[in-house]
């Protein structure tokens, strides 16, 4: 009897197809990459996102349960362009893991395929913290998505040939819709076109390019640095030559000087999502898009 039960349970091992067993396991560094990687690799991934919408993704810490998580990896899927470099080589040398060592199809640094705005012409630390190879926040560009997008499909593809065809129409469907998509986002939101904002940090500057809303001032001093007294002070005499009509932050950032300054020159202030998940309505990368553009185009309508 113990023989038949032990041939048993060998014989359901071996026949087991589920998820868990072919799944292609992916790390990704922030909530954008692991919504991408779901739409992409669909039931034949497994994916863990390493931070959430609120943290700042300049001050994330190469913690045990990371590496953990990057021993296990098939892909480590991150942006690139330095924005993890304080954490991420750290993980990946300790995890042990030589797929996901750069230049390996197993790393794949989604900054690489796609044109990269803010490239300093020159790099001094008086400038506060500049990214020398350009603004690494590209989630705010719908044709860098899909840029990124087509990428990974070709990685999901070597690590996984059974699955080719499965992500190659998966790649498919997702770039219809988002085109689709794209399109309505721009017809939605061409009132907002010439809309003059404020920001916090260079982390939309995607999104207004994209949208062609110019940024006349800046909550940060130089980048990186949070507002000062004597720095919001200057935005407000800016204001009387230079006005902008909204002060756009991310949830991501302490709301007290925006509203100090909204207080001061009478503009509204609104916070979007950096990431997916960064709002309730954030639940995906199309849904990311439309909360921020509907948060926009309610804080510009004046009031009746």
């Amino acid at each position: 009897m113990k023989t038949f039960l032990s041939l048993l349970g060998l014989t359901a091992l071996l026949t087991w197809t589920g998820p868990a067993m072919s799944a292609v396991n992916i790390f990704a560094c922030h909530p954008e990459w692991g919504a991408l990687a779901n739409e992409i690799g669909g039931d034949r991934v497994s994916v863990y996102t390493a931070t959430t919408a609120l943290q700042d993704p300049h001050k994330i810490q190469a913690r045990p349960s990371l590496i953990a998580r990057a021993r296990v990896a098939d892909l480590v899927f991150c942006t690139g362009a330095e924005l993890e470099v304080g954490w991420l080589p750290v993980v990946i040398g300790q995890s042990g893991n030589n797929k996901i060592s750069v230049g390996k199809p197993g790393n794949l640094e989604a900054a690489n395929y796609v044109p990269l705005q803010e490239v300093p012409a020159l790099l001094d630390r008086s400038m506060g913290d500049v990214h020398p190879r350009g603004n690494p926040h590209i989630q705010w560009g719908p044709q860098n998505i899909q840029l990124v997008a087509n990428e990974l499909a070709k990685r999901l593809d070597y690590i996984d040939p059974a699955g080719r065809a499965y992500y190659d129409s998966r790649l498919a469907s997702f770039t219809q819709r988002w085109t689709q998509a794209t399109k309505r986002w721009e017809q939605e939101a061409a009132p907002l076109k010439g809309v003059a904002v404020i920001e916090h940090h260079k982390e939309l500057t995607y999104l207004f390019d994209w949208l062609g809303m110019p940024v006349v001032g800046s909550l940060e001093p130089k980048p990186g640095v949070e507002p000062t007294a004597s720095h919001l002070t200057e935005l407000v005499e800016q204001q009387k030559g230079n006005p902008a009509k909204l002060i756009v932050i991310t949830t991501q950032k302490d709301p007290e000087p925006a509203e100090w300054l909204s207080g001061q020159i009478k503009v509204k202030e609104i916070a979007l999502p950096a990431t997916v998940g960064g709002t309730p309505g954030a639940k995906d990368l199309f849904s990311m898009y439309d909360d921020a553009i509907s948060r926009l185009l309610a804080a510009e309508k004046p009031k009746s």
